[in-house]
């Protein structure tokens, strides 16, 4: 293997597990393109995830998963983005909040490890529906309108959810709600019922097939005990790092389109493919110095976060600069690919322009761009001065 991304693998059983994926990312590309015009979400997908072990990938091994690492984790979205950035981004947000929440142990123990056993013998899968109209990305620390209202037993949970991704195939998710009694925010463990309505509404320029739609929620009952509790460990928000792993998976796969297309194509004015061209190896060298750049920094940063346990609150300035530099250089990596191919980007049949559609939803996914420049700032800022 000498292609480029498998330049960060380091062992026989990385080496496996990017087969896994290798292999799941072929089957997942014959079918985005259909899903991306349909906008229809790709349940056939997640069966082959499914079926493939993929997601319980980070599940505990205590708890029949395989436990992998952050570092694996975006070597292997990387790979599933390669194939489809939808699929990939979308099983994102399972398999890093199993390794978050398997980190934090924020939850009570019993309704994780309930979770857990229930993703490896069912293939449940697990998301948080946090962003409304109203209160914008919860990131940006806006108050939910969603409220939970006490009861005798438990709570009921009135509101509506947008962004809620993989909402078409999950029978369970959490959600964030204002309590008024006690003029709080809390998350709650919610189990669909009749009172869960899915409103079809994610019609989107990228990223069309992670089904994103709006979640009602008409005064849906919550026993008592799935108020998830919110303590437990700071670990810097590692798990993150699916999202700029899954915009580097599409921007190699526009990479290596481009090359393949620099390689080949002939116009009947020249004796040799245009790669032979200065211009288009110019732009071949940008295309390596924005990847290399970030793939670096990005697999830099999610082996310290493995390896530096005590330290990962500390690790959130170089987690942010990681998705800022590879959500980034990812929407320059894939213009600098069309620039090559020329005007036949442009076509629908070809898939670059549903490349640079989903890679500018890059910029709309946590942490944004300016909360990561005022977080280095105010990390310059408040290091002792010599």
């Amino acid at each position: 293997m000498n292609r480029v991304i498998d330049q960060y693998i380091r062992s026989e059983e990385e080496r496996a597990w990017a087969r896994k994926a290798d292999e799941l990312a072929s089957l997942f590309v014959g079918r985005a393109t259909r899903h991306d015009q349909e906008g229809s979400f790709p349940f056939e997908n997640f069966a082959d995830l499914r079926e493939a072990g993929y997601l319980k990938i980070t599940v505990p091994q205590e708890f029949g998963g395989n436990g992998l690492s952050l570092y694996a984790l975006v070597m292997l979205q990387e790979r599933l983005a390669y194939g489809d950035g939808s699929t990939a981004l979308a099983v994102g947000w399972h398999v890093g909040q199993i390794l978050h929440l398997g980190t934090t142990r924020k939850w009570p123990e019993a309704i994780f490890a309930d979770l857990c056993r229930s993703v490896v013998s069912d293939g449940t899968m697990i998301n948080t529906f946090a962003s409304e109209a109203a209160s914008g990305s919860p990131s940006r620390g806006g108050k939910p309108e969603t409220t939970a209202v006490p009861t005798d037993d438990g709570w009921r949970i009135t509101g509506r959810k947008t962004f809620s991704t993989l909402s078409p195939i999950l029978d369970r998710f959490v959600v964030s709600a204002y309590i008024p009694d006690e003029d709080c925010t809390a998350d709650f463990l919610i189990h669909r019922t009749d009172r869960v309505t899915l409103v079809e509404t994610w019609d989107t320029l990228g990223m069309r097939a992670t089904g994103s739609h709006d979640v009602v929620l008409d005064g849906v009952f919550v026993d008592k005990d799935m108020r998830l509790s919110g303590n437990g460990m700071d670990d810097g928000g590692g798990w993150l790092l699916h999202i700029p792993a899954c915009y580097m998976g599409i921007a190699l796969a526009a990479r290596d389109y481009a090359l393949e297309f620099a390689l080949s194509y002939r116009p009947n004015h020249m004796n040799e493919p245009i790669a032979a061209l200065p211009s288009v190896q110019q732009s071949i060298g940008e295309m390596e110095i924005e990847l290399r750049t970030a793939r670096s920094l990005l697999y830099a940063v999610a082996d310290r976060w493995d390896r530096e346990k005590e330290d990962r609150p500390a690790l959130k300035p170089e987690l942010g600069l990681a998705k800022y530099v590879a959500t980034n250089n990812a929407i320059k990596i894939v213009d600098l690919a069309m620039r090559i191919v020329g005007a036949a980007s442009l076509s629908r049949n070809r898939p670059l322009e549903r490349y640079y559609r989903d890679v500018r939803a890059g910029l709309h996914n946590p942490p944004m761009d300016n909360t990561v420049l005022h977080t280095l700032a105010k990390a310059a800022l408040a290091e002792t001065p010599l």
